[in-house]
């Protein structure tokens, strides 16, 4: 079964822009091996991390869309661990917000489609009320 996953990870700050290509290469590499795909790649740049990681504070982000079984998480995770550049990494499965988003746009349509079939009545007409009923008192 396939999912969507994003994954983020951190590299360190003083890596050079050719080692940084290798590494998003081989991440690739290992994502293709495992049979999955890579849908997007986006590099974020250097930015200040809110907290010191493995003495760094800043790091170089890069944000991978990944399309996958979980083995192939599995096997990208374990490779990011032991790689040295990686100070962080974080894999966050998305397929199921956008399933959950997906329901709740139906249901907003669904609601809006029931609303727009209701007759409207005119300001002219009665709606006719139930009478409350009140328990009697003793």
């Amino acid at each position: 079964m396939t999912r969507r996953y994003e994954l983020m990870f951190i590299v360190r700050p003083d890596m050079a822009d050719e080692d940084l290509d290798k590494l998003i290469a081989n991440v690739e590499s290992s994502v293709t091996s495992a049979s999955g795909t890579v849908k997007s790649v986006e590099r974020m740049g250097k930015r200040r991390l809110a907290y010191t990681v493995r003495k760094f504070r800043e790091g170089v982000y890069i944000l991978l869309t990944i399309e996958g079984a979980g083995n192939v998480i599995h096997e990208v995770e374990r490779r990011l661990r032991v790689s040295e550049p990686v100070i962080k990494f974080l894999t966050v499965r998305i397929d199921q917000e956008q399933k959950r988003l997906d329901k709740i746009k139906k249901l907003r349509e669904a609601r809006k489609k029931l609303s727009a079939e209701t007759p409207a009545t005119s300001a002219g007409e009665a709606t006719p009320t139930p009478a409350a009923e009140t328990p009697a008192t003793a």
